[in-house]
């Protein structure tokens, strides 16, 4: 059964939502602030954190981003009334997997977080588990059912979104792929306001991914894995 962590201070709304994750098969937990909240996942890391931003004892921004310092991999929705698209792709700048306004749909809810572990399971369902690629004297072992990126045995620590974006990429090289398909098919989203996410984590994954160079940009249109098949 998931865990997941829904942190919320507006206690109707935490727990509706604990409730509906719960009748929903999911194990929710609902937490009023963030220091709460990091009690909990320092003793039981969830599978999912939906994290609302405007919380009595901290910004829900920032309480991610320092979050991720320690969990790089765990996905998060924030769940938040924060409507303007800057906060939106700030959120996704974060290494956000979902961005959530209220009011919401539970129902809503519970499909995206499904569509969210779907994602995350099919990153590992292909009939290749390992993929191997070299660039100069540097070699990439992409280890699909790990969850795992190796440069010469050196581990690189990805978010769940950086990990979806290097796996589509080097799954469909040497072919050339549009911003606007990185968004539908890693993230469900088709907005032509959040194609500069991409390029946000494009870049964040380029300072991971040394040493090599592994994602080539054509200007104008999108990106291709420029990594060699060995």
């Amino acid at each position: 059964m998931k865990l997941i962590y829904i942190v919320e201070d507006h206690e109707t709304i935490r727990d509706g939502v604990v409730q509906y994750l719960s009748l929903s098969g999911y194990d929710a937990r609902g937490f009023k602030c963030i220091s709460d909240e990091r009690k909990a996942i320092d003793s039981e890391k969830p599978d999912l954190l939906i994290q609302d931003v405007m919380l009595p004892d901290g910004d829900g921004f920032q309480y991610v981003k320092e979050l991720k310092e320690s969990y790089p991999s765990l996905p998060v929705i924030f769940l938040t009334a924060r409507i303007e698209e800057s906060d939106r792709i700030l959120g996704f700048e974060l290494g956000a997997d979902d961005y959530i306004v209220k009011p919401f749909s539970p129902k809503e809810l519970v499909l995206r977080i499904q569509a969210l572990f779907r994602r995350l399971e099919g990153a590992s369902d292909g009939k290749e588990d390992v993929m191997v690629f070299s660039s100069g004297d540097d070699v990439m072992k992409i280890s699909k059912g790990a969850h795992e990126i190796r440069i010469n045995d050196h581990l690189v620590v990805l978010t769940a979104a950086e990990w979806r974006i290097v796996l589509y990429l080097a799954e469909n090289a040497p072919i050339l792929i549009s911003r606007a398909h990185i968004l539908e098919d890693c993230f469900d989203y088709s907005f032509d306001s959040y194609e500069r996410v991409v390029d946000t984590h494009i870049k964040n994954i380029r300072m991971k991914l040394k040493p090599g160079t592994w994602i080539e940009t054509v200007r104008g249109y999108g990106y291709r894995f420029s990594g060699k098949r060995v």
